[in-house]
């Protein structure tokens, strides 16, 4: 896209300036969504890193086939990534904010799990997109983590997250889509959308949905996400 803006590594290396031996970084997608799990993507990366792949830009400003092209290549770049995510269900039990911890330390938890690696990273710097450390209380090991508003977009290491999980909760999404093709889940990708709202009018709501989410919806709500992202 013309004018979109590039990421670059100028956060990440000033972390190394001050000493980091890694430094981590995490995004989450399907915060927003109405149906399907929320996912984080963490990644990892060290002072070795080199210039970012071509192409690499926040998830939100790229198309799906270039996600899905990009996504092998950023997780080549990174020394290490993995994405957590939370069902519907834990959503619906113990709300987004809380579920957004959740998937994140379960993509901690799936780090390079079991290798030297594992360890080394706590205590590290974790560039963590926005404005809300949502983070730290939700994982046991620590980690310094520091909040940057739009980090997906100027962050090398946070897009690759971004993508990451982007691409990897969108094939959920498709999976589902073939098991139960009603709610058009390859397209919308759980995200509302007048038709999404019309199939759960015409269907009734499926496990994958947010139950909680459809019951706060005034039945003239409009669609909020026809173009599925965040």
């Amino acid at each position: 896209m013309a004018g979109q803006a590039i990421p670059n590594l100028r956060a990440e290396r000033e972390l190394f300036d001050e000493g980091a031996p890694f430094v981590l970084a995490c995004d989450e997608v399907g915060r927003g969504a109405l149906a399907g799990p929320v996912s984080v993507g963490l990644v990892v990366i060290d002072p070795a890193v080199r210039r970012m792949p071509t192409g690499l830009r926040d998830s939100k400003l790229m198309t799906e086939p270039k996600r899905d092209a990009m996504a092998p290549r950023a997780g080549a770049w990174v020394r290490a990534w993995a994405v957590g995510e939370a069902s519907a269900a834990e959503i619906d039990e113990l709300g987004i904010m809380a579920c957004l911890g959740l998937a994140g330390a379960r993509a901690f938890a799936a780090l390079a799990p079991g290798t030297p690696l594992a360890d080394e990273v706590a205590g590290s710097p974790l560039i963590l997109d926005g404005n809300h450390d949502w983070l730290s209380p939700a994982i046991a090991r620590r980690v310094a983590v520091r909040t940057r508003i739009k980090a997906d977009r100027d962050c090398a290491s946070v897009a690759a997250a971004s993508v990451l999980a982007k691409v990897h909760r969108d094939g959920g999404m498709r999976r589902a889509h073939a098991e139960t093709p009603l709610y058009s889940w390859d397209e919308n990708k759980g995200y509302s959308s007048r038709a999404h709202f019309a199939a759960i009018d015409e269907h009734g709501p499926d496990a994958l949905h947010r139950r909680t989410w459809l019951h706060e919806r005034a039945p003239e709500a409009p669609a909020l996400f026809d173009l599925g992202v965040g």
